[in-house]
Protein backbone atom coordinates (compact mmCIF):
# COMPACT_ATOMS: atom_id res chain seq x y z
CA UNK A 1 0.00 0.00 0.00
CA UNK A 2 1.53 3.24 -0.98
CA UNK A 3 1.22 5.96 1.92
CA UNK A 4 0.27 9.63 0.23
CA UNK A 5 2.95 12.39 0.97
CA UNK A 6 1.36 15.53 1.96
CA UNK A 7 1.65 18.44 -0.03
CA UNK A 8 2.72 21.71 1.30
CA UNK A 9 1.85 25.06 -0.11
CA UNK A 10 2.78 28.13 1.71
CA UNK A 11 0.72 31.39 0.51
CA UNK A 12 1.41 35.34 0.60
CA UNK A 13 4.83 35.49 -0.69
CA UNK A 14 5.46 39.72 -1.76
CA UNK A 15 9.21 38.75 -3.15
CA UNK A 16 10.75 36.91 -6.19
CA UNK A 17 13.80 35.58 -4.83
CA UNK A 18 12.06 34.69 -1.31
CA UNK A 19 9.42 32.41 -3.27
CA UNK A 20 11.91 30.69 -5.54
CA UNK A 21 13.95 29.95 -2.31
CA UNK A 22 11.06 28.63 -0.86
CA UNK A 23 10.46 26.40 -4.25
CA UNK A 24 14.18 25.14 -3.88
CA UNK A 25 13.19 23.95 -0.77
CA UNK A 26 10.77 21.92 -1.43
CA UNK A 27 7.37 23.82 -1.14
CA UNK A 28 4.44 22.28 -3.81
CA UNK A 29 2.73 25.52 -4.37
CA UNK A 30 3.11 28.98 -4.45
CA UNK A 31 0.39 31.28 -3.50
CA UNK A 32 -0.06 34.90 -4.09
CA UNK A 33 -2.70 37.41 -2.94
CA UNK A 34 -4.66 39.55 -4.86
CA UNK A 35 -6.65 41.12 -2.19
CA UNK A 36 -6.06 44.66 -1.15
CA UNK A 37 -7.08 44.56 2.42
CA UNK A 38 -4.07 41.59 3.10
CA UNK A 39 -0.48 42.86 4.53
CA UNK A 40 0.49 40.07 1.48
CA UNK A 41 -1.01 41.62 -1.23
CA UNK A 42 0.77 41.79 -4.68
CA UNK A 43 -0.32 43.66 -7.98
CA UNK A 44 0.55 42.69 -11.29
CA UNK A 45 3.90 43.04 -11.90
CA UNK A 46 5.00 41.84 -8.76
CA UNK A 47 3.08 38.79 -9.36
CA UNK A 48 4.54 38.40 -12.51
CA UNK A 49 8.35 38.77 -11.16
CA UNK A 50 7.52 36.42 -8.79
CA UNK A 51 6.09 33.74 -10.86
CA UNK A 52 8.79 34.26 -13.37
CA UNK A 53 11.58 33.34 -10.73
CA UNK A 54 9.97 30.24 -9.98
CA UNK A 55 11.86 26.93 -11.06
CA UNK A 56 9.66 24.10 -13.07
CA UNK A 57 6.74 21.79 -11.48
CA UNK A 58 5.55 24.07 -8.93
CA UNK A 59 1.79 25.03 -8.96
CA UNK A 60 0.96 28.92 -9.39
CA UNK A 61 -1.98 29.98 -7.01
CA UNK A 62 -3.72 33.01 -7.40
CA UNK A 63 -6.19 34.09 -4.13
CA UNK A 64 -8.98 36.26 -4.40
CA UNK A 65 -12.01 37.56 -2.44
CA UNK A 66 -15.04 38.56 -3.62
CA UNK A 67 -13.18 40.02 -6.46
CA UNK A 68 -14.76 41.21 -9.88
CA UNK A 69 -14.65 39.11 -12.44
CA UNK A 70 -12.91 41.79 -14.58
CA UNK A 71 -10.04 42.43 -12.25
CA UNK A 72 -9.76 38.45 -12.33
CA UNK A 73 -9.65 38.23 -15.85
CA UNK A 74 -6.60 41.40 -16.00
CA UNK A 75 -4.38 39.06 -13.93
CA UNK A 76 -5.47 35.95 -15.65
CA UNK A 77 -4.29 38.10 -18.97
CA UNK A 78 -0.29 39.21 -17.39
CA UNK A 79 0.28 36.27 -14.94
CA UNK A 80 1.01 32.54 -15.69
CA UNK A 81 -1.23 31.09 -12.47
CA UNK A 82 -2.22 27.30 -12.78
CA UNK A 83 -5.31 27.05 -9.54
CA UNK A 84 -7.02 30.28 -8.54
CA UNK A 85 -8.24 30.17 -4.69
CA UNK A 86 -11.37 32.03 -3.81
CA UNK A 87 -11.29 32.91 -0.26
CA UNK A 88 -14.29 34.92 -0.21
CA UNK A 89 -18.06 34.28 -0.32
CA UNK A 90 -18.03 33.28 -3.73
CA UNK A 91 -20.22 31.49 -4.99
CA UNK A 92 -19.90 27.61 -7.83
CA UNK A 93 -20.81 30.36 -11.04
CA UNK A 94 -18.04 33.10 -9.88
CA UNK A 95 -15.60 29.92 -9.33
CA UNK A 96 -16.32 28.10 -12.49
CA UNK A 97 -16.69 30.56 -15.38
CA UNK A 98 -12.45 31.19 -15.65
CA UNK A 99 -12.56 27.66 -16.89
CA UNK A 100 -9.18 26.84 -14.53
CA UNK A 101 -8.72 24.56 -11.60
CA UNK A 102 -10.14 26.29 -8.25
CA UNK A 103 -9.69 25.30 -4.44
CA UNK A 104 -12.72 27.04 -2.58
CA UNK A 105 -11.83 27.97 0.85
CA UNK A 106 -14.09 28.05 3.59
CA UNK A 107 -13.83 30.02 7.12
CA UNK A 108 -14.77 26.78 9.21
CA UNK A 109 -17.41 26.78 12.71
CA UNK A 110 -19.55 24.26 14.21
CA UNK A 111 -22.38 24.87 12.22
CA UNK A 112 -20.22 24.47 9.10
CA UNK A 113 -21.91 21.27 6.95
CA UNK A 114 -18.75 20.52 5.01
CA UNK A 115 -20.42 17.49 2.98
CA UNK A 116 -23.01 19.74 1.69
CA UNK A 117 -20.94 22.74 0.66
CA UNK A 118 -18.30 19.78 -0.99
CA UNK A 119 -21.49 18.41 -2.93
CA UNK A 120 -22.47 22.33 -3.98
CA UNK A 121 -19.15 22.86 -4.77
CA UNK A 122 -18.32 19.21 -7.00
CA UNK A 123 -16.38 21.27 -9.63
CA UNK A 124 -13.49 22.26 -7.24
CA UNK A 125 -9.85 20.83 -7.10
CA UNK A 126 -10.06 20.80 -3.77
CA UNK A 127 -11.97 22.66 -0.46
CA UNK A 128 -9.86 24.69 1.77
CA UNK A 129 -10.49 24.54 5.53
CA UNK A 130 -9.71 28.13 7.60
CA UNK A 131 -10.41 29.05 10.62
CA UNK A 132 -13.14 31.78 11.32
CA UNK A 133 -12.53 35.17 12.03
CA UNK A 134 -15.68 37.94 11.09
CA UNK A 135 -12.71 40.46 10.37
CA UNK A 136 -11.14 38.45 8.12
CA UNK A 137 -10.55 36.23 5.13
CA UNK A 138 -7.56 34.44 6.36
CA UNK A 139 -3.63 34.87 7.28
CA UNK A 140 -4.88 35.51 11.15
CA UNK A 141 -2.44 32.55 12.44
CA UNK A 142 -5.42 31.11 14.18
CA UNK A 143 -6.07 27.62 14.84
CA UNK A 144 -9.56 26.13 14.69
CA UNK A 145 -10.73 22.50 16.22
CA UNK A 146 -9.52 20.07 13.60
CA UNK A 147 -11.86 17.51 14.55
CA UNK A 148 -14.71 19.77 12.44
CA UNK A 149 -12.11 18.78 9.54
CA UNK A 150 -12.05 15.08 10.06
CA UNK A 151 -14.52 14.61 7.55
CA UNK A 152 -15.29 12.04 4.62
CA UNK A 153 -16.04 14.02 1.20
CA UNK A 154 -15.25 13.49 -2.70
CA UNK A 155 -12.78 16.53 -2.21
CA UNK A 156 -9.13 16.73 -0.91
CA UNK A 157 -9.04 18.72 1.87
CA UNK A 158 -6.10 21.40 1.98
CA UNK A 159 -6.02 22.36 5.59
CA UNK A 160 -4.70 25.91 6.90
CA UNK A 161 -5.20 28.13 9.82
CA UNK A 162 -1.98 28.86 11.98
CA UNK A 163 -0.28 25.69 10.75
CA UNK A 164 3.28 25.73 12.01
CA UNK A 165 6.86 23.65 12.64
CA UNK A 166 5.46 23.14 16.16
CA UNK A 167 1.67 21.74 15.35
CA UNK A 168 1.56 20.72 12.05
CA UNK A 169 2.67 17.02 12.49
CA UNK A 170 -0.20 16.94 14.93
CA UNK A 171 -2.63 18.84 12.52
CA UNK A 172 -1.95 15.91 10.37
CA UNK A 173 -2.07 13.04 12.04
CA UNK A 174 -5.50 14.19 13.02
CA UNK A 175 -7.42 15.11 9.91
CA UNK A 176 -5.06 13.51 7.16
CA UNK A 177 -5.20 16.60 4.66
CA UNK A 178 -4.01 16.21 0.96
CA UNK A 179 -2.10 18.91 1.72
CA UNK A 180 -1.23 21.52 4.45
CA UNK A 181 -1.40 25.66 3.93
CA UNK A 182 0.81 27.82 6.18
CA UNK A 183 1.51 31.89 5.45
CA UNK A 184 1.94 33.64 8.70
CA UNK A 185 3.41 30.34 10.74
CA UNK A 186 6.37 30.25 8.73
CA UNK A 187 7.26 34.20 8.07
CA UNK A 188 9.92 36.71 9.47
CA UNK A 189 7.13 39.82 8.80
CA UNK A 190 4.06 39.80 6.68
CA UNK A 191 4.42 39.09 3.28
CA UNK A 192 8.26 37.85 3.73
CA UNK A 193 8.78 33.94 4.15
CA UNK A 194 11.74 32.64 6.69
CA UNK A 195 12.99 30.10 4.82
CA UNK A 196 14.33 28.45 7.64
CA UNK A 197 10.81 27.86 9.29
CA UNK A 198 10.15 26.70 6.02
CA UNK A 199 12.49 23.95 6.22
CA UNK A 200 11.10 23.04 9.73
CA UNK A 201 7.66 23.17 8.53
CA UNK A 202 8.37 20.80 5.40
CA UNK A 203 10.49 18.34 7.81
CA UNK A 204 7.29 18.10 10.31
CA UNK A 205 5.03 17.65 7.72
CA UNK A 206 7.37 14.36 6.33
CA UNK A 207 7.62 13.01 9.57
Amino acid sequence: MVIPMTKVKICGFTNSENARDAAIAGVDAIGLVFYDKSPRNVDIQKAREIVAALPPFINRVGLFVNANPSFIDEVLCEVPLDTLQFHGDEEVVDCTQYQMPFIKSLRVTSKTNLDQIAEHFSDASALLLDSYNPNSYGGTGEIFDWSLARVKINLPIILAGGLNSENVSEAISQVNPYAVDASSGVESSPGMKDIDKILAFIQSVRS
